[in-house]
């Protein structure tokens, strides 16, 4: 038995074409059956490696009970939110709007013209936790939708009409401006200092996510304000981190984030994203510090990308599953006579005394490896954790999701051209490159960029954070190779998104393109949640490339964008970390360097492991305002307003 999504691409939407649910993807036929069969619509989102949507799905969408209810009474319509980021923050909010909280799966009932009167996340098949069950709930709605379907309907306009005015309204009475970042950003640093965890690291109470943005906002602001509390901020939250179970110690990269304050239980799924951004976090405190330990979890990390998430053509998987053979966790965790057959007995007990593996267990009975016990970070156990890798491999299966995002595989792209420059490792450099050339091949036609590619094909045209992201990904890898094609492409990009996604009448970027926008309205997201959002990305970009190419069109677009996000920041700055990397990069630029080659000199013999971690970097041809010294490849160095001499060496 099969349904209407046995032809889909997208893994999360596969997972559910056998189940008993007659599901359709997100289409007019979907929609255009709702009407005629005057039938309320219920939308399930989520994605292929979320543990309660694993869990939704066999209590309730494959039992077949519920599916004849579903069936019967319902269009039931699934989305991949990772697909479809506009169907999903739309609904999202209006989950937020009726529970006050959201998250995976996100169930929406609404009428055929998509307008939503119920909203939930997961629901168990009979109460239970406070929750109604579903079979109930669906048997409430179809009551309502029969017999009360005016107040229904009156619920769904109300929402809409709220939605509406909240997006439209906000900006116009509390306008920023760029030069609000220095207090928005002393601002941000008071709430990180006032929630800081102290003892385990991190920020709040559990669960705890990485937030590397976060991590990147400390860092640069303990450099321009010679802060040692800001560093210290992160990077005892990047130690512990490391050293707790959110770091697989057997694979290496990171879950998706702790459910406990000490960032030892971790909810087990690895997401590329994740593992992108605290990439780049460990490079940027080992930039700073030099400590080797944030190098080693850097390179670990990628490598674990490179040996785990890459595909045959350079691009990148999106996530590993929390689940194995339907229990989450089972493929991460140990028990102690299982650690001392693979390694023996000696071996065995020493590697469980550092790494805390017990008979009794520290998670369900069983062993998460980790090391904030004994805090041997620095250990000699490398054969002993090869042999744990390869015998985990054969013991149970990781579920992968195998499409490939653009916005991720350019986020991991910039990551890996970051890595390069703190670490001096080619290889990494030569992935980025690859990723790049990937995101061309496959997921752009030389007109439009695309979201998503699997099996061959593309999804639908891509959205503010494809565009925003790919464009970081160029500029990045331009600062690793200075191969000017890439910056060309980068700018070519920019000006695409903002030809494409500009609110030229109440600034920002919507996260569709206004044309193609289907829903009752078009997102315009400012706050950076697990990941930094399209619009401050975009502010970093426009100050980046106003950065390196000196264009003042680049800087006009940089001043209006930080205004705007500036202005939305006021309420809480700490969730606007990469608007204020931004703005701190566009008020205090970092080494500006001119390189003026040598005749026939390829850039390649640059040494780039001399150039700064952050810099903005240009590379002109002898001539005009810049000639060579000595017949010698030159630099010309500026910095906090004032220019250097000339010299043939950086120092």
């Amino acid at each position: 038995m099969s349904n209407h999504l046995v032809n889909e691409t997208s893994p999360y939407l596969l997972q559910h074409a056998d189940n008993h649910t007659d599901w359709y993807p997100w289409c007019s036929e979907a929609f255009e059956k709702a009407r005629k069969e005057d039938k309320p619509v219920f939308l399930s989102i989520g994605y292929s490696t979320c543990h309660w949507c694993h869990v939704m799905a066999h209590e309730s969408f494959e039992n077949p009970v519920t599916a004849t209810l579903l069936n019967n009474s319902f269009v039931a319509i699934k989305v991949d939110r990772e697909e479809r980021p506009d169907i999903d923050s739309v609904y999202m909010a209006v989950c937020q709007a009726y529970t006050g909280s959201g998250g995976w799966p996100l169930n929406i009932f609404m009428t055929w013209d998509k307008k939503p009167f119920f909203a939930g996340t997961y629901f168990p098949p009979y109460q239970r936790y406070g929750i109604p069950g579903f079979n109930s709930l669906l048997n409430t709605v179809k009551e309502q939708w029969d017999n009360n379907r005016d107040s229904l309907l009156k619920s769904a306009e109300q929402i809409t009409r709220q939605l509406r005015i909240q997006k439209n309204s906000n900006i116009e009475d509390t306008a920023g401006s760029a030069g609000d970042t220095a207090s928005m950003a002393d601002s941000a640093f008071h709430i990180f200092s006032e929630t800081f965890d102290n003892e385990a690291g991190g920020f709040g109470s559990a669960p705890k996510f990485p937030s590397a943005q976060n991590i990147l906002f400390l860092i640069l602001y303990s450099v321009q304000n010679s802060s040692d509390t800001a560093f210290s901020m992160a990077s005892r939250t990047l130690l512990q981190m490391r050293k707790g179970g959110i770091f697989d110690h057997i694979g290496y990269g990171f879950s998706r984030y702790s459910t406990d304050r000490h960032f030892l239980v971790p909810h087990f799924e690895k997401m590329l994203y994740d593992n992108a951004m605290l990439i780049m976090a460990y490079s940027a405190a080992y930039s700073v510090s030099k400590e080797e330990i944030f190098l080693d979890t850097a390179v670990k990390t990628a490598d674990y990308v490179l040996r785990e998430m890459v595909s045959g053509g350079g691009g990148f998987y999106s996530a590993q599953d929390a689940d194995s053979e339907g229990t989450e966790g089972k493929f991460y965790t140990w028990a102690l006579d299982e650690i001392t057959e693979v390694l023996g007995k000696e071996k065995g007990e020493e590697f469980a005394r550092v790494f805390d593996i017990t008979a009794g267990g520290n998670f369900d009975g069983m062993n998460i490896p980790n090391l904030l016990k004994s805090g041997i970070i620095k250990n000699s156990f490398t054969e002993e954790t090869a042999k744990l890798y390869n015998y985990r491999k054969k013991r149970t299966k990781l579920h992968l999701d195998n499409k490939h995002l653009a916005s991720w595989n350019a986020l991991m792209a910039a990551a890996l051209s970051m890595l390069y420059r703190a670490s001096g490792i080619k290889k990494y450099l030569d992935a980025a490159v690859k990723s790049v050339q990937f995101i061309e091949k496959n997921l752009y036609n030389g007109e439009v960029l695309y979201t998503s590619f699997c099996s061959g094909k593309c999804s639908g045209s891509g959205f503010l954070d494809d565009y925003a992201f790919y464009t970081t990904a160029l500029v990045e890898v331009y600062n690793s190779t200075l191969d000017k094609s890439f910056l060309d492409k980068a700018c070519y990009f920019c000006d695409e998104t903002v030809k494409r996604f500009a609110d030229n009448t109440n600034g920002g970027y919507f996260l569709s393109e206004p044309g193609n926008n289907e829903l009752f309205i078009n997102p315009k997201e400012t706050y950076d949640g697990a990941m930094p959002c399209g619009n401050s990305v975009l502010a970093y970009n426009f100050v980046r490339l106003y950065g390196i190419t000196q264009k003042n069109s680049y800087k006009i677009l940089a001043e209006k964008q930080l205004a705007f996000m500036m202005a939305n920041a006021k309420d809480y700055p700490a969730g606007y970390s990469m608007s204020l990397i931004a703005g701190m990069i566009y008020e205090n630029p970092p080494v500006h360097i001119t390189i003026v080659l040598e005749n026939n000199m390829d850039k390649n013999n640059i040494d780039k492991s001399k150039l700064p971690f952050l810099a903005d970097i240009e590379v002109v041809e002898a001539g005009g305002k810049y000639s060579l010294l000595n017949n010698k490849t030159t630099y010309y160095i500026c910095k906090n307003h004032a220019c250097l001499p000339p010299s043939n060496e950086i120092a």
